[in-house]
């Protein structure tokens, strides 16, 4: 039977999952909020934003239940994940979409819509018949469906959700690691990485970037769990944090934040602490600017 503790632990990744799944779509609910939300308090924000949530909450909490394999499962979590949000749930698109990154470029023109249903039965029966790895397979599953961009709306989530579905299946522990909210994160890469990928690239690219960030979110929670309370705890942090800029100088506090489960004034306290103690600077301007790790 499952502790306190571990129930704690699923609740605040499943929270965080929400949060990060639905941010890169521009979502600005705080933790606090989806957590008061999902708690059937009153929660004063945007309607969509607010169904996004409820929508993401319902996907997410039949996660388990869903065969990653079947195209009709896939359907169901659509239509729950979109339910209120758009005209038809759970269809494919009737109309051309593409893929557009947070600073409104267009990164992707999909193909046209009655291609649709071909190509997605298409990338179903090679996730059965492939005999990769599924840490590999989920990666190119989840390229390959932004690629065809089956749905009017919701691509991106429902991406993310199948692949995690994918993971679960696998390793049922890997439904509470919140590899969307490391994805947020890194939110120009994620983009970046797409944009890479195809043409004599393949998805090589995108493929590299979900596995690091999948390997970043499995050390987090790891760590995560395993952490105490009090001054080692912090010191953790600490060296999460030194560790994330490393691999990623341009991240934000509020990136930090997302990444580690923590607060935006508890990573400023931390930076802070890093810089007295001369293992961080800023380089260049709050907004432009990037980390260096001293040592």
């Amino acid at each position: 039977m499952e502790g306190p503790d571990g129930v704690r632990l699923r609740r605040i990744g499943h929270v965080r999952t929400l949060r990060g799944t639905t941010a890169i779509e521009g979502n600005t609910l705080s933790e606090d909020q989806i957590t008061a939300l999902l708690d059937g308090k009153r929660v004063v924000g945007d309607r969509r934003e607010i169904a996004e949530i409820e929508g993401a909450h319902s996907a997410y909490g039949r996660i388990a239940g869903f065969n990653p394999h079947s195209l009709r499962d896939l359907l169901k979590a659509h239509a729950l994940m979109m339910e209120g949000l758009v005209e038809r749930p759970g269809r494919f698109r009737t109309g051309g979409v593409g893929v557009v990154d947070a600073r409104g470029r267009v990164l992707h023109v999909a193909p046209p819509a009655h291609r649709v249903p071909d190509l997605v039965r298409d990338l179903f029966a090679w996730l059965v018949a492939s005999p990769d790895p599924v840490l590999v397979t989920s990666c190119v599953f989840h390229y390959e469906f932004e690629f065809i961009h089956p749905f009017s709306d919701g691509n991106g989530r429902m991406g993310r959700l199948w692949q995690t579905a994918l993971l679960g299946a696998w390793r049922p522990e890997m439904l509470a690691v919140p590899v969307e909210n490391i994805v947020w994160a890194h939110q120009a890469g994620y983009y970046a990485a797409f944009r890479a990928s195809g043409g004599p690239a393949g998805c090589g690219p995108f493929i590299d970037f979900m596995l690091d960030k999948i390997l970043l979110a499995v050390r987090a929670a790891g760590e995560g769990a395993a952490s105490k309370s009090g001054e080692k705890s912090r010191e953790k942090s600490r060296e999460k944090i030194l560790r994330l800029l490393k691999d990623d100088p341009s991240l934000t506090q509020a990136g930090l934040a997302a990444a580690l489960g923590l607060s935006v004034k508890a990573v400023e306290k931390n930076i802070r602490q890093l810089k007295d103690a001369n293992r961080l600077r800023r380089v260049g301007p709050d907004n432009g600017g990037h980390w260096e790790v001293v040592g």
